[in-house]
């Protein structure tokens, strides 16, 4: 990689399954941006060069550091994943160039201990650039939510291993083709109805007949409508905090990611006894990418 091309500005691209986020940065700082839901799954194969083009068209004529599926096996080039323990170095020396196309991906990392596999792709720039900013200590254990949560404990700055909950997606799937679809549209709220949901979540019980009962309630006046979306929320999320917080411990969690999704984890580990604390996923990706164009440069 050429220094030159990085002097001055770039765009910083978070690039996921259903949705994408870029910023122009200029002299470290983000002085434009966009979101739209043209996911990696919405781009036809083949169309990721004319995708990027809209992304130039838009910020301007700059390189592009990006991270997320965008480098998985159904994105635009696959960057391979980089084995646990890791820490952002290691992100930094493999970054992916796309050949001719003034842009770089940033690899995901991988965990395998003999028993079970995981992977993750993006939250891994933004848990190094939390600690790079000063707003997540290198010594921390990380709830990470989204459509995949994450849990991953860092030490010394770097990720030594970590779990994935399919907590968001289940959600989302409820909400679409479900018994339940058409109560799960309302905004979930971390009230009186998502904290009896955590409570439930956080017993350990068969989560496929909880999720039943919500229905069954319903039909015999025992519950709400209107409370089953946040309830639903809780018993999901609270089994997604019981299952962190069994493998990793108790100690204080730091929360990271959209304030949709921290506020609710923030209420349910408070229901479960635990602390936390709120870093801004968006702030912490700039970070990440930020410092591995430093380390490029």
């Amino acid at each position: 990689m050429n220094a030159p091309m990085w002097t001055g500005s770039y765009i910083a691209v978070d690039w996921g399954t259903t949705n994408r986020r870029a910023w122009r940065v200029d002299c470290g700082q983000a002085t434009d941006e966009f979101e739209d839901d043209c996911g990696i799954t919405a781009v036809a194969a083949g169309a990721f060069p004319a995708k990027v083009s809209e992304i130039r068209t838009r910020l301007g004529d700059l390189p592009l550091v990006m991270a997320g599926m965008i480098g998985s096996n159904r994105g635009w080039v696959e960057a391979p994943y980089i084995s646990c323990p890791a820490g952002p170095e290691a992100l930094a020396a493999a970054l992916m160039e796309v050949p001719g196309e003034r842009a770089w991906i940033i690899p995901g990392l991988s965990f395998a201990d003999g028993k079970r596999a995981d992977v993750m792709r993006g939250e891994e720039t933004q848990l190094f650039g939390a600690v790079a900013a000063g707003l997540c200590p290198p010594d921390a254990l990380v709830c990470h939510p989204g459509t995949h949560n994450k849990w991953a404990s860092l030490e010394g700055g770097r990720v030594i291993r970590f779990r994935t909950v399919m907590t968001g997606e289940l959600f989302n799937l409820l909400r679409q083709g479900s018994i339940l679809k058409g109560w799960l549209d309302r905004p979930a709220e971390p009230g009186a109805a998502f904290r009896r949901g955590v409570e439930q979540g956080l017993e350990g019980r068969a989560l496929t007949a909880d999720l039943f009962s919500v229905r069954a309630g319903v039909l015999l006046g025992l519950a709400e409508t209107d409370e089953a979306a946040s309830f639903v929320s809780g018993l999901l999320i609270g089994a997604d905090v019981r299952t962190g917080l069994e493998e990793f411990g108790r100690g204080e969690v730091v929360v990271m990611g959209r304030p949709e999704l921290t506020s609710l984890y923030e209420a349910a580990l408070g229901v479960a006894g635990t602390t936390s604390s709120i870093v801004d996923g968006e702030t912490a990706l700039l970070a990440g990418i930020k410092s591995i164009v430093e380390q490029r440069s």
